[in-house]
């Protein structure tokens, strides 16, 4: 027996993941990497490596400043293969080797990009790659309008490729100091910047959904009910920031529609992306409570976002909602979720609180809070690493090295999923119960 069939899909998967992180330590803990060109610790360049393949963008080195030419080339590599997949990948690679796609790879790149069947894989492959390359193609050509004039030909091209797949692969790193606040004054630039980062956190099968509309005049249930949610939030998170920042009005220097466009940046990016124009340890406390639930919460599934997801909130409000009506059913757009959906999303949340609050536990005795800050300089940072956000109250760049292992592990379920990472760690088959207990109720709340 090979060892793949000794290994379960969600082992293959995980390993996968795992093989793609210790090939891009090697890499970035050269000296070559560097730009003084002396060795990076193997710890960061571990750090570096994980935050980079989990698309997250939390660094314990500056970007900009310590990595060299190909170290960011190294970086750039594995934020494009974390953000769409290195199944994707696997997948392309026989196809170019005019080689038959395989039933255990096809199985494989139907669980990473969350595929109902995988009777379609080569189409999907196809579509995924050509829509990123050519979302990301235009961003980068959209950014370099304003980049060549502020930095000339060389270094304006270089960083509209590289913050166009930042921003699309809701990776949050950066080649500047202190991320973006130096374009608070520069709508434009944080527009396509939203773009980019709503384009890749919405999903391949939604962009599916949406890109065969027109020939289908169909949109499933997952489609429809991750568009809701998505655009849901982001008003709710637009109204809430206006109301808890102020529309940030202490900007003097920032005119009504700049400090709107500073806003608006603001509702979508703290849920996957990690960009800011305005320091997250400068908002108020409630400012940054909500940020931590929309870090929670993430993306859309099959994305290249992290989190919990859109769809399994939008699943338990809508559940919430039919019990506190005394409907037996949780219905949407004519259509009922199964009760397998929501326990599957109970189970995550469930799960997801587990694992964040003994990270939190650990770290609260490992790492060191400074005076003026309390248990959210803590919790933020965790919440952040899980969602794969990367936005960080300043705890990250001071990470003992148990800090950085556990947030390496935190930032890898974040983007693998909880299930697939269970799942390969407690049994290598999902087995029925051969034989089902007596039923029998329990009083709740």
């Amino acid at each position: 027996m090979s060892w793949r069939g000794r290994l379960s899909l969600p082992q293959i998967l995980t390993l996968g993941f795992l093989t793609i992180i210790l090939v891009g330590t090697v890499l970035l803990s050269l000296p070559v990497s560097s730009k003084d060109g002396t060795a990076t610790s193997y710890i960061n360049a571990f750090f570096t490596a994980t935050s980079a393949t989990c698309v997250t963008g939390m660094t314990v080195v500056n970007t900009a400043l310590h990595w060299s030419i190909f170290g960011k080339i190294v970086i750039l590599i594995l934020v494009e293969i974390g953000g769409l997949g290195f199944m994707t990948f696997a997948v392309l690679m026989f196809i170019f080797m005019r080689r038959k796609v395989d039933l255990t790879t096809q199985l494989l790149t139907q669980q990473s990009l969350n595929l109902e069947t995988f009777a379609n894989t080569r189409s999907v492959v196809f579509l995924v790659v050509r829509l990123s390359l050519a979302i990301q193609l235009l961003g980068a050509i959209l950014l370099f309008v304003d980049f060549y004039p502020r930095y000339g030909l060389k270094r304006g091209l270089g960083y509209s490729i590289f913050h166009s797949i930042s921003a699309f692969c809701n990776a949050g790193f950066d080649l500047f100091d202190n991320s973006l606040v130096r374009f608070q004054n520069d709508p434009y630039i944080l527009f396509v910047l939203t773009c980019l980062i709503i384009s890749g956190s919405l999903g391949f099968l939604v962009w599916k959904d949406i890109l065969l509309y027109h020939k289908d005049h169909f949109l499933s249930l997952h489609t429809k009910l991750a568009l809701t949610t998505y655009l849901g939030l982001i008003v709710i998170s637009f109204a809430v920031y206006l109301l808890t920042e102020g529309n940030f009005g202490e900007n003097t220097h920032l005119n009504v529609f700049q400090r709107l466009m500073n806003t608006y940046f603001m509702s979508v990016t703290p849920r996957t992306a990690g960009f800011y124009t305005y320091p997250y340890t400068k908002i108020s406390m409630g400012g940054m409570f909500f940020t931590m639930i929309l870090m929670l919460i993430g993306g859309t599934p099959g994305s290249t976002a992290g989190g919990i997801k859109t769809t399994t909130v939008g699943i338990l409000l809508i559940r919430v909602w039919a019990t506190l009506r005394g409907k037996r059913d949780a219905t949407f757009m004519g259509r009922r979720f199964t009760n397998d959906n929501i326990s599957r999303s109970l189970t995550l949340v469930f799960l997801v609180f587990v694992v964040l609050s003994i990270a939190t536990l650990v770290l609260t005795i490992t790492e060191t809070v400074p005076k003026h800050f309390g248990i959210e300089y803590i919790i933020f940072d965790v919440v952040s690493a899980f969602g794969t956000t990367g936005l960080t109250l300043g705890l990250t760049p001071h990470l003992t090295i148990i800090g950085k292992l556990i947030f390496a592990v935190l930032m890898f379920m974040g983007r693998v999923g909880v299930f697939t990472v269970m799942y390969s760690l407690l049994t290598s088959k999902r087995p029925e119960d051969a034989f089902r207990y007596p039923k029998e109720n329990v009083m709740i709340g």
